[in-house]
């Protein structure tokens, strides 16, 4: 529908908002038709646009939308946008920041409000966030529609990119085995968090063991076959590596390395110094935590360069 448009019946509307409720979008109609922006031409069934009302303005009816329509009524100083503008985002609640993600409520239930609950479910385990699925998000509360949920998921995948962009960017040097395992459990806590596979990483080091980039290799069950010694290197090579720090994740949550793990560490040890690039140890990690084959007794890992500490 638009001021210059023709009629349009409520049976088309329906069809271009699936898959948003036959049902609301029935009661966002005749609300807006009860409050004069639409006229409806009831024999027929087909509505146009108020033209002697002006300009729809979109944005101030989805503000007024907020709180049931009563965030309008609130002090400037107490609404999630304006807090945010005014103090910066990390003055606002997770149900704040949550609010501003969502935009607009629904009749009944506004941003706020659902903000508040999705805050209230997820207060201890707000890592669980991303990956909950819009079924979960919806029962907890139905003014998340399709584009609040893409928003949700949206902001905290920007936020993490945002992270991991500054991990990269600072200075990191990994000269003991202590300093490998805490690298890893920070540079790669998503993987071990989210990982619903295998997947085998090297980081790439010069000579000060200063980090140079991060280099995913393979994605499967980890065995001498899948992690062959030129997918490995061949990233070293190409970064001028002096040494490599090996990492991969296990799913189960459980970082005891497996018999697998160890040989597949012995082998590209092997290759590493026919190479004449150090592996200074093999990490993994998972949601129980991050091991070293080093520290744990893994044969010749770390080709002697890193202490214990």
């Amino acid at each position: 529908m638009n001021d210059a448009g023709p009629e349009v019946s409520l049976k088309q509307v329906k069809a271009v908002c699936v898959p948003e409720n036959p049902a609301t979008v029935t009661r966002l109609v005749n609300e807006l038709a009860k409050q004069g922006w639409l006229v409806c031409e009831d024999r027929v069934g087909d509505y146009r646009w108020n033209r002697s009302r002006g300009g729809f303005d979109i944005e101030r009816w989805l503000d007024g939308k907020f709180q049931g329509g009563q965030v309008k009524n609130q002090p400037a100083g107490e609404r999630p946008r304006e807090r945010l503008l005014e103090r910066g985002a990390a003055a606002l609640s997770n149900a704040e920041l949550l609010a501003v993600l969502i935009r607009s409520g629904r009749p009944g239930e506004s941003a706020v409000e659902a903000g508040r609950k999705l805050a209230r479910a997820f207060a201890d385990r707000l890592p669980d966030l991303p990956g909950a699925g819009r079924a979960e998000i919806k029962a907890l509360s139905r003014a998340v529609d399709v584009t609040g949920y893409c928003q949700i998921l949206a902001g905290i995948e920007l936020g993490r990119r945002v992270q991991a962009a500054g991990d990269d960017a600072a200075p990191c040097e990994i000269g003991s085995t202590a300093q490998a395992v805490a690298f890893c459990r920070r540079r790669f806590a998503r993987l071990a968090r989210d990982g619903k596979q295998e997947e085998f990483h090297v980081v790439t080091l010069d000579t000060r063991h200063q980090m140079i980039a991060t280099h995913r290799v393979t994605v499967g069950t980890l065995d001498a076959s899948l992690v062959h010694p030129r997918e490995v290197f061949r990233p070293a090579i190409r970064d001028a590596a002096a040494a490599v720090l090996l990492v991969h994740n296990h799913p189960s949550g459980n970082p005891a390395p497996s018999p697998e793990d160890r040989a597949v560490t012995e082998r590209l040890e092997r290759c590493g110094q026919t190479l004449g690039i150090d592996v200074l140890d093999h990490v993994v990690v998972a949601q129980g935590g991050c091991v070293s084959l080093r520290a744990a007794g893994a044969s010749g890992t770390g080709g002697g360069t890193l202490s214990g500490a």
